[in-house]
């Protein structure tokens, strides 16, 4: 089931990450938890339209359309395209922070931990 929003183009990488992180074996993705050991909240903007997602990697292992429950560790805040341009490796995170395009709320370093998710799933999701 899709869980991404059609106003919103870079939504359907949700939809990768979930495929990737549902196809992982039960141990890759206690891997993942490991490393990661966080929940992110994700606000992606398209004009007047926004949609929050979560990426639980510290309990569950799942992403899903909505806020985090219980509160996620980092709340980050970014346009359509930033999202996009993040998950293509066309921009850092770091990079995107500095310049503005990304807002974090929490965990700072933990938001550095984002380009290792969106790839490792996304890797997954393409096999």
């Amino acid at each position: 089931m899709s869980i991404a929003v059609s106003e919103i183009p870079s939504t359907k990488l949700f939809d990768l990450i979930k495929e990737g992180l549902e196809g992982m074996s039960d141990k890759e993705k206690k891997d993942n938890i490991k490393k990661v050991n966080g929940i992110f909240e994700m606000n992606v903007k398209s004009g007047s339209n926004e949609a929050t997602y979560t990426i639980d990697l510290k309990k569950e292992g799942k992403v899903y359309k909505g806020s985090a429950k219980p509160k996620a560790d980092v709340t980050i805040s970014l346009q359509d395209d930033v999202f996009q341009q993040l998950a293509d490796g066309k921009i850092n995170g770091q990079k995107a922070f500095m310049s503005g395009k990304l807002k974090v709320r929490g965990n700072i370093m933990l938001a550095t931990k984002l380009d290792t998710v969106l790839k490792g799933a996304q890797k997954k999701a393409n096999l």
